[in-house]
């Protein structure tokens, strides 16, 4: 199983998490581009603690949306997303190369993730783009998710995210932040449910239902308090329950949807 964070988020003089920590425990690092949060130097910082770590680089590309912080949607038209889309892969894969590694995966961020998973006309953008730019790269996403069914049949790999700290709906769907009880927060629940995730292949909803999830990524939330705390029990207790982390880029890890 590949862990994953949304990092380098912060912007000028403004800091959110604690990067260079979460790169100690995570194996695949989604990182800003620009649009919905980053700036250059947060950039080229990020991918060169990620090279010297050994984490797998990730475009986490999203609306151009700095003052909303990606979560919300936009209504952009398709050419444009593709086009902004590619500025961001291509800003990203400066910084990588500049670092001697290079972006491996795309994963969407926020309202864009959200809107990709029925949104045609935006996921066959995202999709193009990805082509476009690098038609070697993989994707990363929501099983079930329109953009990755189109991203499948582009030729694009695809992986499946699962969330350590978002509930699920009994649909399988992400409980909207607005709820209450959207994010988790205490470390070992979230472990437990990983190491069940993992290693059963379920978690369970918000109302108490089991809840399927194929997943090749967990993904920790690189913003949420004491995120540094729960990676590290998330990673400790699966690797105690004799699950092997590994980075998502790994030629055993992809798979295509149907």
């Amino acid at each position: 199983m590949d862990l994953n964070a949304d990092l380098g988020e912060g912007f000028g003089h403004w800091s959110l998490g604690d990067d260079r920590a979460l790169l100690s425990v995570v194996t695949s690092a989604n990182v800003a581009c620009g649009y919905h949060a980053g700036d250059a130097d947060t950039m080229r910082s990020v991918c060169a603690l990620a090279a010297e770590a050994g984490v797998a680089v990730g475009a986490h590309v999203g609306y151009r949306d700095l003052a909303g912080f990606g979560r919300r949607f936009i209504d952009v038209a398709p050419d444009t997303l593709t086009n902004e889309v590619l500025a961001q892969l291509g800003a990203l894969s400066a910084f990588a190369r500049a670092a001697g590694t290079r972006v491996s995966y795309v994963k969407p961020h926020g309202a864009l993730y959200n809107a990709l998973v029925r949104h045609e006309p935006q996921a066959d953008a995202v999709v193009d783009a990805v082509r476009l730019f690098d038609p070697g790269l993989a994707v990363l996403g929501p099983p079930g998710a329109v953009w990755l069914k189109r991203a499948s049949v582009a030729g694009l790999r695809v992986w499946h995210e699962a969330f350590a700290d978002r509930a699920y709906t009994a649909a399988g769907t992400l409980v909207p932040r607005s709820e209450p009880g959207a994010v988790l927060r205490d470390p070992a629940e979230i472990a437990a449910r990983c190491v069940q995730l993992a290693t059963e292949g379920w978690v369970r909803s918000v109302g108490g239902r089991p809840v399927r999830i194929q997943a090749d990524s967990i993904c920790v939330h690189g913003d949420t308090p004491g995120a540094v705390e729960i990676a590290r029990t998330v990673r400790a207790s699966m690797e105690s329950a004799g699950v092997v982390i590994a980075r998502v880029e790994s030629p055993l890890r992809h798979s295509r949807v149907s």
